[in-house]
């Protein structure tokens, strides 16, 4: 791999900003300062450093956002904010995009990369990671909706109605219930929820597969995370784990909600 390629897909320069670096020797590979952008490396034996710090290698970023409401899932747009504008201006490296989409006015865990392999795998129809949402409601979760929801409801589209597929669901308080989704359609869960005769007020995602929302991660904030952490969206859980959690760590602000 180039040098300058090298700093171009690690860091959030330019591949001119980068050779500009290079040139002006504050950049060495394995002690010794390389001053040619076209020069040679192999990322993920040499040590490169950049004015004497270390630039790792990775070969995909993985970034774990707590995405507020009021922000699009987009990698890019004229006249709203995106997820991506979330990120310092260092983290805004090429090929970063969400990983699915979550709703303007909904909050909670968004994974945001360049892998595009792993998105792919989380999304596939046949290997839907599942999601859980946290739904604070209007009026008490009823047996009767998550019958409902358990056995595929239809959900109006335009002139016809499209069916869901079959959605576990349970109660931590007797207004806040969780939601598992193995699809991804518009404004699903109020959409649902709506149908049942209910009212979401508040929804919040708290995990992909197993995958989860740091609790004291403040929305808007995000973190790096490895290769092995994100691949965990793919790992099945049973709803009574997420549920387990989420009594554990969101008591303080949530559980107080729905009681």
């Amino acid at each position: 791999m180039r040098l300058d390629r090298f700093f171009s897909g690690q860091t959030a320069l330019a591949r001119k900003e980068a050779a500009a670096l290079i040139k002006s020797g504050a950049v060495s590979v394995n002690g010794t300062v390389i001053r040619r952008p076209d020069a040679a490396v192999d990322p993920e034996n040499d040590r490169i450093t950049l004015r004497g710090e270390p630039v790792l290698y990775q070969k995909h970023r993985y970034i774990l956002l707590h995405k507020p409401a009021g922000v699009i899932t987009a990698s890019r747009d004229r006249s709203q904010k995106t997820v991506l504008d979330l990120l310092k201006p260092e983290d805004r490296l090429p090929g970063l995009s969400p990983a699915g989409r979550l709703d303007k006015d909904t909050s909670g865990l968004l994974l945001i990369t360049d892998d595009g392999q792993l998105t792919h795998r989380m999304l596939a129809p046949k290997t839907h990671a599942p999601k859980f949402y946290l739904a604070a409601l209007r009026d008490p979760f009823t047996e009767e909706t998550a019958a409902r929801f358990r056995a595929g409801m239809m959900l109006r589209e335009g002139d016809t109605e499209e069916p869901c597929l079959p959605a576990e669901s349970a109660a931590i308080a007797e207004r806040l219930a969780v939601i598992e989704l193995h699809e991804g359609k518009y404004h699903q869960v109020r959409r649902m929820f709506a149908a049942a005769g209910n009212f979401v007020e508040n929804l919040l995602r708290v995990q992909i597969g197993m995958l989860q929302l740091p609790p004291d991660l403040p929305a808007g904030a995000y973190l790096h995370i490895f290769h092995k952490d994100a691949e965990s969206v793919l790992r099945k859980t049973h709803i009574s784990d997420v549920c387990a959690f989420i009594s554990q760590n969101y008591s303080s602000y949530w559980i107080n909600r729905g009681k």
